[in-house]
């Protein structure tokens, strides 16, 4: 193995932590807090996902959503 080869092998082992690393995209998260039940707020988290998708967001795809109900307790909000 020629000093060229090392150093070219000891490179590329170097830089693989970093290109694995930029593939990884961050994807976006939402919080989604209600203060009624979830079954109440069915149609506006329905609005906001179709809201998100005309913008281009696909629900676990490019965008991550927590949702939060309150159930009408509004101290939990």
């Amino acid at each position: 193995m020629s000093n060229w080869e090392f150093i070219a092998g000891l490179g590329s082992a170097a830089a693989w932590p970093l290109a694995a690393r930029a593939q990884q995209a961050a994807v976006p998260v939402i919080g989604f807090l209600s203060g009624i039940t979830e079954s109440a707020s069915q149609p506006l988290t329905s609005a906001f996902r179709r809201g998100l998708a005309e913008q281009g967001f696909v629900e676990g795809w490019s965008v991550e959503i927590l949702y939060s109900w309150a159930d009408t307790h509004y101290d939990r909000c």
